[in-house]
């Protein structure tokens, strides 16, 4: 089962009078299906981390690449390999030495990457391995020169009984920027991932709100035998079917929060309760004020300043996504830091602290 693009519903007939068409506008319209592009996670990379030509005129291409395989019993980066724009850093201990995890800190130099940058890493987490990869700040995408695209491109094969955590900042794109990232996974029926994807409006302090060119994000997980999983590709564009900035209200960060896998089961069950909890609460103060509106012929509404929804994905319902709306992005980290703390036994560190 391929994951769906939708909101979990939590309310009764009046969520579709209040709450439904601030979502539909905000999240269904920005979704693009992606099916029809799919290949199988980690095809087009060779043993030694060297991207492979997929048709005539294409060169081979050294890629960034990291390998975490077992040695002596615990989780080791076998081989590491970085090149300009990006560079790894694999510090020796992050948190109790009783947790087997390698953290790696992604860098780009600069703070960020400037129009025309490409960036290609391929990640291969071993059997019953622990691997953490985050960032030291937001990933800044500088104003795009003419038409040039920076763009991101990661591959990870998650073995069996493994765990991956993904948990960047979020990023940010500059008045014009351009932007394209895509991230592929290969999983076993027993892998564990962690993935979370998010973007800011911009740079608030200078009046950029949703003011870049073009921002797009696919993220597709695959089993090892090919097939997929879970598809998504999150397309935001400049004037593409009116102002973005319209469209988006008062909302200055998406978060896109996928777990996936048996250890992670628990932590499942706690963000789905959690989001319904918070969503149904939501419901009930937009229906009073709906209401109250009504009373006083007044038709302003004013949209809830932080929206979630959830949804089970992949057989038995292995897989969660979850989707985030909210005005700030401390409010989004105040979330993410709640929500992903029982990872810290499996990891080190609770994440974002």
């Amino acid at each position: 089962m391929i994951a769906p693009f939708f909101f979990f519903s939590v309310g009764g007939p009046e969520w579709s009078s209040t709450l439904l068409p601030l979502i539909a506008s905000l999240f269904l319209a920005l979704v693009v299906y992606d099916g029809q592009n799919y290949k199988k996670a980690g095809s087009s990379i060779d043993s030694r981390g060297r991207r492979m030509s997929n048709g005539e005129g294409e060169k081979e291409m050294e890629v960034c690449s990291m390998i975490v395989e077992k040695v002596r019993g615990r989780s080791s980066v076998i081989h590491c390999f970085s090149r300009y724009p990006l560079k790894f850093i694999v510090p020796k201990k992050v948190g109790s030495s009783k947790t087997d995890a390698v953290w790696v800190y992604a860098l780009n130099y600069g703070g960020g990457l400037v129009s025309g940058d490409h960036i290609s890493c391929t990640f291969s987490v071993g059997d019953a391995c622990t691997m953490v990869l985050a960032t030291q700040g937001s990933t800044k995408v500088y104003k795009s020169v003419g038409s040039k695209c920076s763009n991101q491109i990661l591959e990870a094969k998650v073995g069996s009984n493994a765990l991956l955590a993904i948990i960047p900042d979020p990023v940010t794109c500059f008045s014009t920027a351009r932007y394209y990232q895509k991230q592929v996974f290969s999983v076993s029926s027993d892998s564990n991932l962690v993935l979370v994807d998010w973007i800011t409006s911009g740079r608030h302090e200078s009046g950029e709100k949703w003011d870049f060119d073009l921002y797009r994000s696919t993220n597709n997980i695959f089993l090892e035998d090919g097939q997929p999983l879970f598809l998504d590709t999150m397309l935001l564009e400049k004037e593409k079917n009116g102002c973005l900035q319209e469209r988006m209200h008062t909302y200055q960060v998406l978060a896109m929060i996928v777990l996936l896998g048996p250890k992670l089961q628990y932590i499942q069950n706690l963000m789905q309760n959690y989001v319904k909890k918070i969503m149904s609460e939501q419901l009930q103060h937009s229906s009073a004020a709906l209401s109250h509106q009504r009373d006083k012929a007044d038709h302003f509404t004013t949209n809830p300043s932080f929206m979630a929804s959830c949804s089970a994905f992949g057989p038995k319902r292995i897989g969660l996504v979850v989707r985030v709306a909210a005005e700030t992005t401390e409010s989004v980290y105040k979330f993410l830091r709640h929500r992903l703390a029982p990872l810290e036994p499996m990891i080190g560190v609770p994440p974002y602290r």
